[in-house]
Parts: C-alpha cells; structure tokens; sequence
C-alpha cells in the first residue's frame, strides 16, 4: 500500500505535469473535489472515490486573507474557471466539492467561503478545519498537525481520531514576507518571489528566522497542555524551508514530520472529505 508521501507525490506530479490518472486506472465512483482558498495559493485536488489523487490545478490567490473573502467575485471568478480547465482536461463535469477553513474562523467568514463554493457551480460537500483535513490525508488520529498558512498557524490536537484542540494564530508566510522586504529594503512583490526561489532558501531562512520561532512558540502554547503529546505533523507552503523542521523540534522538544509536497496535504485532505455529507 503506498503510503501518504507516495500519494502526496503522485499528486505534485499530476498537478506540476498538468496531467490526469487515466480512467482506467481509477477506482469507480464520483470524483471528489477539495477546494483550498488559502491567502497565498487557491488549489484544486481532484481524487477519485477511493481518494487517489487524480488532477490538480493551482495559482497565485489575491481574495482570501486569513480565511476571510476580501474579493469575493474575483475568487468565484478564479474557482470557476480553475474548475472548467481541470474538466476539459478530465472530459467531465465536476459536481461536489468539500473546502477548509483555519481554526476558530468567525461562521460569517466560514459561511462566504462556502458560498465562493457553490457561487463556482459546485454542490458543498462539507466544510473542515484544515488542519483536520491534512490529518486525514496523512492518516494521524493521535498527535499534533499544525498548518502554516500564508497568513496564519492553524493546529490541531489528535487523540483517537478526536479533535481536542484546533487553534489558528495570525502568523503565516505572509509574514516571512513582510520581514524580507523590511530586511532587505523590498517590494512585497520582490520579497515574495525571492522567498519562493529555491536558490535563495538558505539566505531567505536566516533572514525569516525569527518568524519560524513566533510559530514554534504559538504552537507550543498549545501542545504543551498535552505532556504525552509526542509528535508533531507541520504541512502548509511556509514550512517547505529545509531548516523549518528542526527549528520547531527545538523549540517543541518533540519529534517534528514534515511531509512530501507541504503545500498540497491539506488541499488534498480536503477533496478526501468530498464524499460526506454537510
């Protein structure tokens, strides 16, 4: 059986590639959809009904702070036509599809993005917390998974397939941005695209350090109530930095897993979820 970084990479494949798993190579049943709106990337994971990952489509988002819809026509307008090109490519409609939202979210701001949802042509699956989403894909029901968001730090407790926490904090990539473009006298625009460029990871850590210690701090305001608490799961873009890892097992003492693919765990937790009910 192959386990969540095979299909975590599996699924970059296909997105990077913009390819499909064949048909016949799918299970049998309708396609599921999860719909990630996150600050800095809107996301499209489409799986099949036993949740092998079968399409995926991604871009820059612009609409969505925090969770909250700031651009509401400009996101509609992004989801739908992400959803017309991953059904050209399929030679099917997409019809159900399940989104996320950070922990804590104020139901006003949960009820918009459901609308965003059903505003593209889609029937709403469901709505969860994202970090819930990413413990599904990577198979955790015991311990912490922390979602490092462009604009927040999502975290969920785990005991038994229970949620015993789920806490969001405004710190996320956004902020690592923010710091760059200060440090080094940037446009936003500059700092974001030199904070995304592999070549100068080493360089753009140094620098965003201090950002990376705030969420290992946030988080450990957490996880700390929970002394038998061993493991800790980090997902989400902002975490991709190499030194990421062992920063947060410093600061958590606790053995910290960073999976393949990062950026792409929750929304494809999120599709997983498309086949239950509201």
């Amino acid at each position: 059986m192959p386990g969540p970084d095979d299909i975590l990479r599996d699924f970059g494949a296909l997105l990077r590639e913009g390819a499909i798993l064949p048909r016949e190579e799918r299970a049998a049943g309708p396609l599921r959809v999860g719909v990630d709106l996150g600050t800095a990337n809107l996301v499209l994971a489409v799986t099949d009904a036993a949740g092998r990952p079968v399409a995926g489509l991604t871009e820059r988002s612009g609409g969505i702070r925090d969770g909250i819809v700031v651009d509401y026509p400009g996101t509609v307008r992004a989801v739908r036509r992400m959803k017309a090109e991953l059904e050209a490519r399929l030679g099917e409609k997409l019809l159900r599809a399940a989104t996320a939202i950070p922990p804590g979210i104020h139901p006003g701001a949960a009820k918009a993005i459901g609308n965003v949802i059903e505003a593209a042509d889609f029937e709403l699956a469901c709505i969860v917390d994202e970090p819930v989403a990413a413990a599904r894909v990577l198979g955790v029901t015991d311990g912490a998974v922390v979602d490092v968001g462009g604009g927040t730090t999502g975290i969920s407790v785990l005991r038994g397939g229970t949620v015993l926490a789920s806490v969001d904090e405004a710190t996320g990539g956004t902020h690592m941005t923010l710091v760059l473009a200060g440090a080094l006298r940037l446009e936003l625009a500059a700092a974001e695209a030199m904070k995304l460029d592999p070549a100068q990871a080493r360089d753009v850590f140094a620098l965003v350090r201090p950002v990376v210690d705030k969420m290992a701090a946030i988080v450990a305001g957490v996880v700390d109530r929970y002394p038998t608490l061993d493991t800790v799961h980090v997902v989400g873009g902002a975490c991709s930095f190499e030194e990421f890892g062992a920063v947060f097992a410093a600061r958590l003492g606790r053995r910290v897993i960073k999976p393949a693919e990062p950026l792409l765990v929750t929304p494809l937790g999120i599709a997983l979820f498309a086949g239950e009910g509201r």
